[in-house]
């Protein structure tokens, strides 16, 4: 069965990502986000290690099956170390909230005068996350 890609022309994107939350995540993920490798992730291949081409744009893949992942990488170890997890929106939140940033933090993103694009909010939320991991990384 061929696989039907992502047409950004008439499709509706699943989850905003795009090249800028997939750098951001990197950075993320050399601050020392930790991860463990599990159903429901979403995760950017950059170094083009999948050979099935993704269903979403920009080599981004969605963890279905991990025992699929597994065959291709070797471990969740190895998952680790060539994928780049793409936290979503309810995920940042609850890694917000371990890293101890505080509701009002969160909260204060969203007094502004102008709208919001899709995919602002959640880069918003990689952001504080990133100020978060430095200042646990400093103490």
């Amino acid at each position: 069965m061929q696989a039907t890609p992502f047409n950004p022309q008439s499709d509706l994107a699943p989850m905003p990502f795009d090249e800028r939350h997939c750098q951001m995540a990197q950075k993320l993920k050399e601050t020392g986000l930790p991860w463990n490798p599990h159903v429901g992730c979403f995760v950017w291949d950059p170094d083009k290690q999948i050979q099935p081409e993704s269903p979403f744009p920009c080599r981004i893949y969605f963890i279905l099956n991990l025992n699929r992942f597994i065959d291709i990488f070797g471990s969740t170890r190895d998952m680790r170390e060539k994928l780049v997890w793409l936290p979503t929106w309810h995920q940042t939140r609850q890694l917000c909230e371990r890293h101890g940033v505080t509701e009002k933090e969160i909260a204060e993103q969203w007094h502004i005068d102008t709208g919001i694009l899709p995919g602002d909010d959640l880069m918003a939320l990689y952001e504080i996350l990133m100020k978060a991991l430095k200042k646990t990384d400093t103490l």
